[in-house]
């Protein structure tokens, strides 16, 4: 039996036979992802341990396929370096091969992309213990098509630990469970167009993705600064025709910086003196490592804020499971408008979020995340003092990513010296709004992306092609 496995970049084709069929399978692997480049010379390779883990196998094997590759020539092991693909394996090519086909592989050898976390981290026997509790205690209507806003057990628990974590006031009649924050933006566009809204200011950096949703639902996206201290929301009042803000208050996307006191209460003002709305979403809400998590813009005005929350960073994106917090105004209206579409997730789903959250194993895994992730930012600013000490980090108070600073003009050279290392990541202009002006050249690190085996090689090559 052949099993497919992605770690570190590559897909590995194993043979399960037996551990000589594995060690066999995993050197295959490993010399196919150096020949077509996918892993480029001097990558460092995981530890032995760290691979064995990702993959579930016995270290002994991953040492054994190591030793053997570096006896071919193909990989190098030194004293204090790690194992690394050796600069002498790299494929060679005709003049004219090398001119017609890329040198970046499809595959990225690393991937420091934000907006994910480490997927490897999900709490499979926790959430498996959860489920099987779950299912059977399920009520028999919970296998028919139930209520649009979701399953009650769901609604009030999260009632509760929202309140607890963010700050939420959060009747579970307010909650409306939705796929992820894309089927919430969904829901409110066409909901906000009927109540007449015609424009939602947005703010200067951002996910195009989101813009677009509300775009497709005939929205208008005005504008709206950002600067060290959030979003610049006394600007507000000048734009005329907004009848609600899309915001990250918590921990701005990209720019890591929590919203300002003053610039919270500015927001909530205004909302209250136009009869407008903040829509906010609590991106990373609930990674803050320099202190207790600032509580939600949510809990200054129930009914002028919508809050959006997910379990795509704190969980996994595949769940596809998150929540609005409505006004008690708007509960009617975003209900009919989800009946209409698909009209309710998953409730088996929901029943064992349900029952990981009542149990206290949801919070025991956020605490552990915040644990490594603040770990892996510590890592991150360590290497980039010793080997890039030019480079200024930001962003990092909160969340699963963080701010390099470039020098001018300095951005799109070092996102063609990352493609040419197998190394993905963006660039701050990847997320600035069409209307604003470049104001600064920087990276946009994801540090909770790659497995724990894959994380020294990522950043090994992103100090590499740094100035």
């Amino acid at each position: 039996m052949t099993d497919s496995w992605a770690t570190f970049g590559a897909d590995l084709h194993l043979e399960t036979t037996g551990a000589v069929g594995l060690r066999a399978g995993l050197m295959d692997a490993l010399r196919e992802a150096v020949r077509t480049g996918r892993l480029a010379p001097g990558t460092r390779l995981p530890s032995s341990r760290g691979l064995a883990a990702d993959l579930g196998i016995a270290r002994n094997t991953v040492a054994d396929a190591y030793a053997e590759l570096v006896a071919e020539g193909w990989l190098t092991a030194r004293q204090g370096s790690g194992t690394r693909v050796a600069r002498r394996a790299e494929p060679r090519r005709s003049a004219t091969r090398a001119i017609r086909t890329r040198a970046v592989p499809s595959r990225p050898a690393h991937n420091l992309l934000a907006g994910s976390p480490d997927l490897s981290t999900f709490p499979r026997a926790d959430w498996l213990k959860a489920s099987r509790r779950a299912l059977t205690a399920a009520p028999n209507d919970a296998f028919g098509y139930g209520d649009p806003r979701g399953r009650i057990e769901l609604r009030t628990v999260l009632a509760d630990y929202l309140a607890r974590a963010r700050g939420v006031y959060a009747d579970p009649e307010r909650i409306m469970i939705c796929a992820g924050f894309v089927q919430a933006l969904k829901l409110m566009g066409p909901v906000l167009r009927r109540r007449r809204v015609r424009e939602v200011a947005v703010e200067s950096y951002g996910l195009d993705v989101h813009w677009d949703l509300l775009r497709d639902a005939g929205l208008r996206l005005p504008r709206l600064p950002v600067d060290g201290l959030g979003a610049r929301t006394g600007e507000l009042a000048g734009l005329r025709g907004a009848g609600a803000v899309l915001m990250t208050p918590a921990h701005q996307f990209p720019t890591g910086v929590p919203l300002h006191p003053d610039r919270r209460a500015a927001a909530v003002d205004w909302a209250r003196g136009t009869g407008g709305l903040v829509l906010e979403d609590d991106y990373d809400g609930e990674f803050r490592y320099d202190r207790q998590a600032v509580g939600a813009l949510q809990g200054l005005d129930p009914e002028r804020v919508v809050y959006l929350g997910t379990t795509s960073k704190s969980l996994a994106p595949g769940l596809r499971l998150g929540w609005m917090v409505l006004p008690e105004a708007l509960v009617g209206e975003v209900a009919e408008a989800k009946g209409l579409s698909d009209w309710s997730s998953s409730a088996l789903d929901q029943l064992t979020l349900a029952e990981f959250i009542a149990s206290g194993a949801y919070d025991r895994h956020v605490r552990a995340m915040r644990l490594r992730y603040r770990h892996r930012r510590d890592q991150l600013v360590a290497a980039l003092a010793e080997r890039a000490p030019g480079v200024r980090v930001s962003g990092m108070v909160a969340g699963l990513h963080a701010v390099l600073e470039l020098p001018a003009g300095s951005e799109a050279s070092v996102l063609r010296a990352a493609a040419w290392q197998g190394l993905a990541l963006e660039g701050m202009s990847r997320f600035r709004h069409p209307d604003a002006a470049p104001d600064r050249d920087a990276l946009v690190i994801g540090y909770g992306t790659p497995t724990d085996s894959a994380w020294a090689g990522a950043l090994d090559a992103l100090c590499r092609v740094l100035p």
